[in-house]
């Protein structure tokens, strides 16, 4: 099992999503958990897509932090 980071954000009438290190995966929904599950049909079917089209996986995946500044 490989684990995806994905960002969420608001995007007017809705939430849009996209997957950080595996570029042109992005999804909508009405609710984060809604964005969640289409994130999981979205991400495989991306996968399948590039091994149809030869393109290798991304090897190693971005490590994303959050960190808190002084404001």
């Amino acid at each position: 099992m490989t684990e995806y980071t994905i960002v969420i954000e608001e995007a007017g009438t809705n939430l849009a999503g996209y997957v950080i290190g595996l570029d042109g995966v992005i999804t909508t929904g009405n609710t984060v958990d809604q964005v969640i599950e289409n994130m999981r049909e979205a991400i495989p079917f991306h996968l399948e897509g590039m091994g149809l089209h030869g393109d290798q996986r991304p090897r190693a995946l971005p490590i994303v932090k959050t960190i808190q500044i002084a404001s």
